[in-house]
């Protein structure tokens, strides 16, 4: 072999990696920036140019309004039942076209005593315990009406929300409709004497404002791809029993009715209110439930994956699979540019960012911005032990609201 071609070996080795470095860095750049700036653009061209119809609503005159049976499934939750069931019944909603089914997933205090208190108005379901899945649809086969209200014992609704989160079921293309929850204070419904991080609530609250901003335009195009597990309506024909291992129920559930044709609309009328997580502990737990849940869909309904059969394939993909892909992609960007740092000022300053970026979110707490920016690498870390969770078949049991991406 000549000798300039053994030399030339290491030259064609090095500018391998090179280029190797430079393709991972421009794919993980465009994976991250499409995710949280190209798909919100995407979606704000589109339902400005190519809305889809706005469901047509029902009239406003009680005995124009559908019959609804609010589910609520609780486990140990006597201490705020009371209050969500005064608040359920004195809905802006006649009477006699709603009633309240109470299942109990194997609850030990006085869940049972407080629920009875309500009754006719409200209905007890007692369950052994099984999971939140389970108790979901046997409140579903005790409702005796065609449409389904799902609600959780923490938050609170508005006293119109109930008749705005149905009236979009006028139109018959409606399967599924989504309220709006609202983060806030304890005068919004929160929960006495709770010691609260603030830099994590805004941070969480900023973040759902984002989120919710992506649902609004997704309902305006087509459907949402995932529903707001504190507050959310569905038809009962498009109700399909849930695994007892499932974890986002608001997620499985109205994606099932969009494969059987339907449309899942937002509906920000319809306001639900809660408390922002008390503490960073508290929202990576449920960070880690929701991506575990995520994951799960992989298993649980194929279908959503594949273009053909799933009308918001493009919706899915980049809302929740992206979301699964950016922690691996931000990995896989600042390790290409710590190697490309001497290629270019480009690749100087990127490097400079992303550094900048992560020593805000550790020590960024004198800047106005700084819990936002805290919490986004605090977010997207949490999809690694969601991973492994998932993997391993850990999926976290405890009853936890996983409704916030």
């Amino acid at each position: 072999m000549p000798c300039w071609a053994s030399r030339s070996r290491p030259w064609r080795t090095g500018a391998s990696r090179w280029a190797a470095m430079k393709t991972a860095f421009w794919v993980s750049a465009f994976l991250v920036a499409y995710i949280y700036v190209g798909y919100p653009l995407l979606l704000a061209v589109w339902a400005r140019l190519r809305p889809a119809d706005g469901p047509r609503s029902a009239t406003v005159e009680p005995h124009g309004l559908p019959y609804v049976s609010v589910v609520l499934a609780a486990r140990n939750e006597g201490h705020q039942l009371r209050r969500r069931l005064d608040n359920l019944l004195s809905q802006d909603y006649p009477a006699d076209r709603f009633e309240i089914v109470v299942v109990s997933d194997g609850s030990t205090d006085d869940t049972p005593r407080v629920a009875a208190r309500y009754a006719p108005r409200v209905r007890y379901l007692p369950l052994p315990r099984g999971g939140k899945a389970l108790a979901l649809n046997a409140g579903v086969r005790e409702a005796r009406h065609p449409i389904l209200v799902f609600a959780d014992a923490r938050q609170r609704f508005a006293a119109d929300a109930l008749r705005r989160l149905v009236a979009p079921f006028a139109d018959p293309r409606i399967g599924g409709v989504s309220g709006e929850l609202h983060l806030g204070t304890e005068a919004e419904g929160g929960r006495r004497g709770e010691p609260r991080d603030e830099g994590v609530g805004e941070g969480v609250g900023l973040y759902w404002e984002y989120e919710k901003w992506i649902r609004r335009k997704e309902s305006a195009v087509a459907s949402v791809v995932g529903t707001t597990g504190a507050i959310y309506a569905l038809r009962r024909a498009a109700w399909r029993d849930l695994p007892s291992n499932a974890i986002l129920d608001d997620v499985l559930t109205p994606m099932r009715a969009v494969l059987m044709g339907y449309r899942v609309v937002f509906e920000p009328a319809a306001r639900a209110f809660d408390m922002t997580p008390a503490d960073a502990e508290v929202e990576r737990r449920r960070k880690t439930r929701t991506l575990a849940g995520n994951y799960q869909l992989l298993r649980l309904e194929p279908r959503l994956f594949v273009p053909g059969l799933n009308p918001v394939w493009l919706q899915f993909v980049s809302h929740k699979i992206g979301r699964l892909v950016v922690p691996y992609a931000l990995v896989a960007l600042l390790v290409s540019n710590s190697a490309l740092a001497s290629a270019g000022p480009l690749y100087s300053l990127a490097l400079i960012l992303q550094v900048a970026f992560y020593v805000l979110a550790l020590h960024g707490a004198t800047l106005a911005l700084a819990p936002a920016v805290q919490q986004r690498p605090a977010r997207e870390a949490s999809k690694a032990p969601a991973t492994l969770d998932t993997a391993r078949s850990r999926v976290p049991k405890e009853w936890m609201n996983a409704s916030l991406d």
